[in-house]
């Protein structure tokens, strides 16, 4: 009944019905048929889920991942991420670096994103470098916050001691100069 033969030959004179689609010869769609057909391309990968410390991890490291990291437990190092997002009873000690960095817990040390955002229960004691920030009532903070348009960007050793030598001159304008060259003065805090 369903032979490849069947196909090839002519129809019989009592049979004028066309081949069901179970009868046509299939051909895969990975190779190729007589003219230069590219196989369909495959639907664009999903992007993978987020990995989740649990709130009974804790871990002493630094943490680099191109991904997505949601962070409830606690963390002593530093971590690298694409979205970092710090859940309300989460610790982290130490530098954050995400494109986007959303904090619900507590973070102590510097956090450093494109978009940084901080819920009413977000507790930060650390500097913010960010391009863009949002922070909600509620939110606890302590430190300084400064904007960069690329904030992801580490500050090299020359810059630093450019800043470190401009901020030294710049402290007195009195005519000690052999005291300003050999050692910076404390700067005087104005009310």
């Amino acid at each position: 009944m369903f032979s490849k033969s069947r196909i090839n030959e002519p129809a019989k004179p009592g049979e004028t019905e066309a081949p069901s689609r179970s009868e046509t010869t299939h051909v895969p769609t990975g190779s190729k048929s007589g003219t230069d057909q590219k196989p369909p391309q495959s639907a664009p990968k999903a992007k993978p889920p987020a990995s989740v410390l649990s709130s009974d991890l804790t871990i002493t490291g630094n943490i680099k991942t191109t991904g997505d990291v949601q962070v409830e437990g606690t963390i002593e190092g530093d971590i690298r991420a694409h979205l970092l997002t710090v859940g309300e009873g989460a610790t982290i000690r130490g530098e954050c670096i995400a494109d986007d960095v959303v904090v619900n817990g507590r973070i102590i040390g510097r956090v450093r994103g494109l978009k940084v955002r901080l819920t009413s229960t977000a507790r930060v004691e650390g500097d913010i470098i960010h391009k863009t920030i949002a922070i909600e009532s509620g939110a606890h903070f302590e430190g300084s916050v400064q904007r960069r348009d690329d904030p992801l960007a580490t500050q090299s050793g020359g810059a630093r001691a450019q800043a470190t030598s401009a901020q030294a001159t710049s402290h007195g304008s009195d005519d000690d100069g052999a005291r300003q060259s050999q050692q910076p003065r404390p700067q005087k805090a104005t009310s």
